[in-house]
């Protein structure tokens, strides 16, 4: 069977949004990437998602087969806790789209739960298959930190995709464990997809080139990438640096922004004040797409703090750059770091054993050189053309079944 045209469903944020801030992030760069290669394969990948603030045009090109089209869901400036009501109102745009351009798609893939919701609605209609992946799940992510919150309708929503969905893409072994304990969810219907990372843009620099482009000179560099969201943990790095021997030059970055209204910074500021580790932990804010492999490269180690991650995209962009990783032992990241090889996965969240990896790390360049090299073998076998021939595969199988 020959694959040609493909419907992705990204309802809550666009793929052309700039990954770093609010709540764009990895899921917009696994769905853009994905789609493209996707599109270099032939296949023509539509992706739907709500109109928002700051878009160009209803209808933009990503490339010659890729295209993201923007429909109406209750205005430009609904907020994500409200979005789940005017989901209604985008199916039936969804549904007028295709109807009026006469466009019949193979596959309904979604990205995320609402999505998820949109499309399981979508091929009731059709008789098409229905993949949706996750990205994170409210379970999970409240078994993951003392407090955290999410709906029962997410809950519920989440765990009537999987009965229904024809196939659930999984991450990680964690995750799809994880689907069949906390939402008793077909495990035949589960597939195990790692995600992937752009090796053309991600790839090892000159770190003194880089360090000077940043003009930083000397110091041993910690590099944090991500959102700015206290699921993302950046408390344990500055615990952590505030662990480190500095009789050596140290300089932490934090890159990346927040939902817009500044409150998480402000607070992780005062921490580092009160930490007195102010004076080396920068806090560079959102930086672009094409600029973080400077950061990367500049950095002796990429460091992962987070509560909770379904993948964690930033370690293996970072190990792409041919930078190690240490993060915390947590979803999807065993998946990608070899503990010991390209860097080290913490059991505790303890900010001395954090500082006292960091600091084995760093104290040899030969360890440093053994693991950056390690790590970008590691990178290679994950390029977005392997997850889209993978994906493309379980697309064409689903839809053969239903022939």
């Amino acid at each position: 069977m020959t694959l040609s045209k493909i419907a992705f469903l990204s309802v809550h944020t666009c793929p052309l949004a700039a990954p770093g801030q609010g709540k764009s992030g990895g899921m917009n760069v696994h769905v853009r990437q994905l789609a493209a290669a996707l599109g270099d394969m032939g296949v023509e990948v539509d992706i739907f998602t709500k109109e928002h603030i700051g878009q160009s045009d209803m209808i933009e090109s990503i490339s010659s087969n890729v295209r993201v089209i923007h429909l109406h869901a209750g205005g430009v400036d609904v907020p994500l806790e409200d979005l789940f009501e005017h989901l209604p109102q985008f199916l039936e745009e969804f549904k007028r789209y295709q109807k009026e351009n006469g466009i019949k798609y193979q596959a309904i893939h979604s990205h995320y739960w609402m999505s998820g919701w949109v499309g399981q609605e979508m091929v009731n209609d059709l008789d098409i298959p229905h993949v949706v992946t996750f990205h994170t799940l409210a379970r999970i992510k409240m078994q993951s930190r003392p407090g955290e919150r999410e709906s029962l309708k997410r809950q519920d929503t989440e765990k009537d995709i999987m009965r229904n969905a024809d196939k659930v893409i999984a991450f990680s072994s964690h995750e799809r464990d994880a689907m069949i304990r906390l939402y008793d969810a077909p495990s035949d219907r589960i597939a195990l997809v790692p995600c992937g990372v752009d090796l053309s843009r991600f790839r090892p620099l000159d770190q003194s080139q880089a360090r000077q482009h940043l003009g930083i000179n000397g110091e041993k560099v910690f590099l944090y990438v991500g959102r700015i969201e206290s699921l993302k943990g950046v408390d344990l790095l500055l615990e952590t640096t505030a662990h480190l021997d500095v009789s050596e030059k140290v300089k932490v970055l934090v890159v990346g922004g927040d939902d817009g209204r500044g409150h998480e910074v402000l607070r992780l500021k005062q921490r580092a004040k009160e930490l007195d580790i102010d004076g080396i932990v920068e806090f560079v804010g959102r930086v672009d797409q094409d600029q973080l492999p400077i950061y990367y490269s500049a950095a002796d180690v990429c460091v992962v703090p987070s509560f909770y991650e379904s993948f964690g995209l930033a370690a293996l962009e970072s190990m792409a750059c041919g930078t190690p990783v240490v993060a915390y032992r947590v979803g999807g990241l065993p998946t990608i770091i070899k503990h010991g090889s390209t860097g080290y996965l913490k059991s505790w969240r303890c900010p001395e054993a954090f500082a006292n990896s960091l600091e084995m790390i760093t104290s040899s360049n030969s360890l440093i050189e053994s693991m950056g090299q390690a790590s970008r073998e590691r990178a290679e076998t994950m390029g977005w053309d392997r997850v889209a021939c993978t994906l493309s595969e379980h697309y064409k199988y689903l839809a053969l079944e239903m022939v």
